[in-house]
């Protein structure tokens, strides 16, 4: 489900941290670092609760809902972040790009049931978290100029490297 949006989140990262091969390297400003986590969190979520409303397999169902609260939870500290300081969180390229990728890909989803939707979701849950991963630490994390978003992304970085590791164990036991 998330390999196009993983393919197109890293380059876009990657992009935005190393800049064109001509121009200077154009760094994410602090909002739009905010709104690109935010929005890779929320399609966390979107997918996870078409997981939750396809699954019937009791291990995938607890870990989507446990992608659904813990996503939320970052996503509302950030949120209240924002607020706090006043900013407006900037879209870019990246999260538009990461939604669309999403919606074509939650309608490629809808056609799986079963056992095949189960494996897709988990495998694209490990993918997808590896990558948003690299994302926090390679370019987000680094770029972040305010301390306190700073401390927000190194905090939901922790959690989603469990994330990660626990989709990996799920995967094997659907293998």
């Amino acid at each position: 489900m998330y390999r196009t949006i993983l393919i197109a989140f890293a380059l876009a990262t990657s992009l935005a941290s190393a800049g064109a091969l001509a121009a200077p390297a154009a760094k994410p400003t602090d909002p739009q670092i905010a709104h690109i986590a935010y929005t890779a969190g929320l399609l966390d979520i979107e997918a996870a609760k078409q997981a939750l409303d396809k699954s019937k397999t009791e291990s995938v169902r607890t870990f989507a809902q446990q992608m659904v609260g813990d996503h939320t939870a970052v996503n509302d500290q950030a949120l209240a972040l924002v607020k706090k300081l006043n900013v407006t969180p900037e879209d870019k390229a990246t999260s538009k790009s990461l939604t669309s990728q999403a919606e074509a890909n939650r309608q490629k989803f809808a056609g799986l049931s079963g056992a095949a939707f189960d494996k897709a979701y988990v495998d694209n849950e490990v993918a997808y978290h590896k990558t948003v991963n690299a994302a926090l630490k390679d370019t987000l994390i680094p770029d972040a100029q305010n301390p306190e978003l700073k401390t927000l992304l190194q905090s939901g970085l922790t959690l989603f490297e469990a994330h990660q590791q626990h989709a990996e164990e799920l995967a094997k036991q659907l293998q």
